[in-house]
């Protein structure tokens, strides 16, 4: 197709792009992007043990990295200890094992969290991971003013893509808003929620899907934050992230980063009034998709690893994780993970890319593709809002219903050809996996992780701990904000299992109810 100034008739250029840093940040959210300040290089880890994570992690900064990303294992997802019979062979398995502060006071051994920022990628027990992180930055004598990085901490998005929840959706949204609270006071320099599109891209969305699903749950968060009451949306905005999927259309990606901007820029001035201009900033961190990665010719993930981080930065990226090419059979080596962080590194210092602020502003293409999905997007941000609101939608399957049709039909292109994927569809060899060399998480460090946990629990002051827990009950059970309770719960060693026991005592547990 050709694209020409017709396709763009109505196009206004301080209604639609603006200069970068200025509303509505089609072009970016600073004036000098990249050419100012690299975006953050944040590469996701963690497996096994606090101490072989910390080894990676120290690996990782010492090529380059800039932030961290930390990884948590499903256990620690879903609030249940390492010794826990549910835990049985997934502990260690998809990221780190944390089940006491004691565990995390290890994860950041030598790393000074004054300098360090470090995005944790937990949701349902994101206030528990969040305090033991404030409690080792005290141990280390940093004041928690000073600490930054991001909680994700977007509960709608699992019980819609993941999975990965403990309570009701109600109670689940309420300690979401407790952290944006107690963070706005205590912790300004920290992103208390980052409201992710990355899981349900990757669960078979569309582009267009993933930015309205996501923006729609956004708006669902700051509504009930102003509900809150005394949070003044000025108060917490300018620190609200989000999280993108960066896939193989390469074009589509950058105008959907685009669109996303400039839409969130309108919602946050017209629909809650913000007066800050940070407030209506979109600030982003992308992952490259994971489900793009085949087991088939596992090389052949860098070269789609390096268009999809390529498309990121062209869209305007704060922060960006690039996968590993042989994430597709197993967590990645650390030979992986450095190419990987080094593609990111030959982007920002050979490619001259970043010396151009939005070098794509004012393409015919781009700018009529990022029209196209905003509009798109904003139909189905409209019907949204006609069913109730993001909440009302979850619970009637509407977006998991859109997303499980989207899914069937992106499969069913690849298996009659009409997409293609190469070494799976196109040009088939023999070769599966090549001569890769994988990580495998040892019994002996599921064995370490256990008897590390029973010998907290041996020599901790018990009595401390079950007075902890039970103001912790008298907080969830009065309604109040539950960030202080939990911190003097880790504080005195309480496990993850314990502090997340209570609440479910308090507030049940959520059960998926099918969609047909």
């Amino acid at each position: 197709m050709l694209y020409k100034p017709e396709d763009i008739r109505d196009f206004d250029y301080e209604k639609d792009l603006g200069d970068p840093g200025t509303f509505p940040f089609t072009r970016g959210v600073y004036p000098t992007m990249y050419s100012g300040r690299l975006w953050t290089m944040r590469q996701y880890a963690g497996y096994a043990t606090a101490e072989e994570s910390n080894r990676r992690y120290q690996y990782l900064l010492s090529q380059g990295q800039t932030g961290l990303s930390v990884a948590f294992d499903l256990p620690t997802q879903m609030g249940y200890d390492s010794d826990n019979p549910l835990a049985a062979g997934e502990v260690g398995k998809t990221g780190v094992a944390i089940d006491t502060l004691a565990d995390m006071e290890m994860l950041f051994h030598r790393i000074p969290l004054d300098r360090v920022s470090t995005s944790m990628t937990i949701n349902a027990t994101a206030a528990v991971l969040l305090t033991m992180y404030i409690a080792v930055a005290e141990k280390q004598g940093v004041p928690i003013s000073r600490i930054a990085g991001t909680v994700q901490n977007d509960l709608l998005k699992e019980y819609i893509a993941r999975g990965t929840y403990i309570y009701p959706p109600a109670p689940s949204i309420k300690i979401t808003v407790d952290i944006i609270e107690y963070c706005s006071t205590y912790v300004p320099k920290w992103n208390t929620i980052s409201v992710s599109g990355y899981h349900i891209r990757e669960a078979g969305a569309t582009a267009v899907q993933e930015l309205a699903f996501t923006l729609a749950n956004a708006i669902t968060y700051v509504q009930y934050a102003i509900e809150r009451g005394g949070l003044d949306v000025d108060s917490f905005a300018p620190r609200l992230s989000f999280f993108f999927n960066a896939h193989n259309d390469f074009f589509e990606e950058i105008a959907k980063f685009r669109a996303a901007r400039r839409i969130w820029a309108y919602i946050m001035k017209d629909k809650f009034k913000a007066r800050n201009p940070k407030s209506c900033m979109l600030r982003f961190h992308t992952q490259t998709a994971g489900a793009t990665l085949t087991a088939q010719e596992p090389d052949n993930n860098a070269i789609r690893v390096a268009f999809q981080a390529l498309a990121a930065v062209l869209g305007g990226t704060q922060s960006l994780h690039t996968n590993s090419r042989d994430e597709a059979l197993a967590l990645p080596t650390e030979d992986a993970v450095k190419l990987a962080l080094r593609t990111q590194q030959i982007i920002a210092y050979e490619s001259n890319i970043p010396q151009t602020v939005d070098p794509l502003g004012g393409s015919y293409y781009v700018e009529s593709l990022t029209n196209r999905i905003e509009h798109e997007v904003r139909a189905y941000l409209k019907k949204i809002e006609e069913m109730g609101g993001a909440l009302a939608a979850i619970e009637r399957g509407y977006f998991q219903k859109e997303i499980h049709k989207s899914a069937y039909e992106y499969q069913k292109a690849i298996e009659r050809g009409a997409k293609s994927v190469i070494s799976v569809n196109r040009f088939v060899t023999e070769e599966k996996t090549g001569k890769l060399s994988t990580l495998t998480v040892s019994p002996q460090a599921v064995r370490k992780q256990i008897r590390r946990l029973r010998k907290i629990r041996r020599e901790r002051n018990n009595a401390k701990v079950r007075v902890t827990l039970k103001r912790l009950e008298e907080a969830a059970l009065a309604g109040t904000n539950l960030m202080q309770p939990i911190l003097e719960c880790v504080k005195a060693y309480a496990t993850i299992g314990e502090v997340s026991d209570t609440l479910r005592n308090v507030y049940g547990e959520y059960k998926e109810t099918k969609v047909i």
